[in-house]
């Protein structure tokens, strides 16, 4: 089943998609059913497809990416947060801050909660999963590396592109994802070579804090990451998901701090 929320005639809408036709959900959210169709997807504009209180990532689950920065893989998940505040949907831009040098594209593997979360066994936590979706984990390297922490990296607004839908019944570790800029392949990887495993990171994080319905979970990038100009487009693919696109936009002025 494809997910998704959407704008239509000035209304936000969640939905399943349905051979190009968009029916509002009905039902318990977490075992959602179409109902009345909406729209044709031409006529929606597509929103992020999860309203979350909290977005968890993981840095260095790759290997590969882990060494392209000189890092060995963490001996347990290197658990952060980004702001809700950096959430945007299918083509909406990503700003560049002004006070970044570089700012890089990660292409991931993401997934939404669908039932509350605490305390789950690595093979019962794929059960809390609603649906996968692509994302980018859009990151100011040098403020990451200058800061000693990487909140403000991470967290700036437009930072979080996610979509294009959410896809259910998926079995993670059959995914690849990839990575292009302006149409160039820059990365490429598979979910199975994970550090640690999705459903390793589900139970990890949920022993942490609990994971609501609507939660997101970026599962962390494989190598090839790489900086964005104005004027790019970017692209994470997902084949048995579908692709996210966003444009570059010029650098937003810093902010002034008297």
């Amino acid at each position: 089943m494809i997910l998704l929320r959407c704008l239509y005639r000035g209304r936000s809408y969640t939905g399943v998609l349905q051979g190009g036709q968009i029916h509002v959900v009905e039902g318990d959210p977490a075992h959602p059913q179409p109902g009345r169709l909406l729209a044709s997807l031409e006529q929606v504009r597509l929103l992020p497809p999860s309203q979350p209180s909290k977005i968890l990532a993981v840095g260095r689950n790759y290997a590969d990416h882990a060494a392209e920065f000189d890092h060995l893989p963490p001996a347990e998940p290197l658990l952060f947060l980004k702001p809700p505040s950096a959430l945007i949907g299918p083509d909406d831009p990503i700003h560049l801050p002004a006070f970044s040098e570089r700012v890089d594209h990660e292409a991931e593997l993401a997934l939404v909660i669908g039932r509350r979360c605490r305390h789950v066994s690595p093979e019962q936590a794929l059960s809390c999963v609603l649906g996968y979706t692509c994302a980018n984990d859009v990151t100011a390297r040098d403020l990451q590396r200058g800061d000693g922490q990487w909140t403000r990296g991470k967290g700036f607004d437009t930072f979080c592109p996610l979509g294009p839908w959410l896809v259910t019944d998926l079995d993670p570790a059959q995914l690849q994802v990839m990575g292009r800029v302006n149409g160039e392949l820059r990365q490429h990887g598979h979910v199975r070579d994970l550090v640690f495993s999705v459903g390793q990171l589900i139970a990890y994080a949920a022993a942490v804090m609990t994971l609501e319905p609507g939660d997101v979970l970026l599962t962390g990038t494989p190598a090839g990451v790489g900086p964005l100009q104005p004027g790019d487009l970017v692209e994470v693919e997902i084949p048995q998901i579908g692709v996210l696109r966003n444009p570059v936009l010029t650098a937003v002025p810093r902010p002034a701090i008297e």
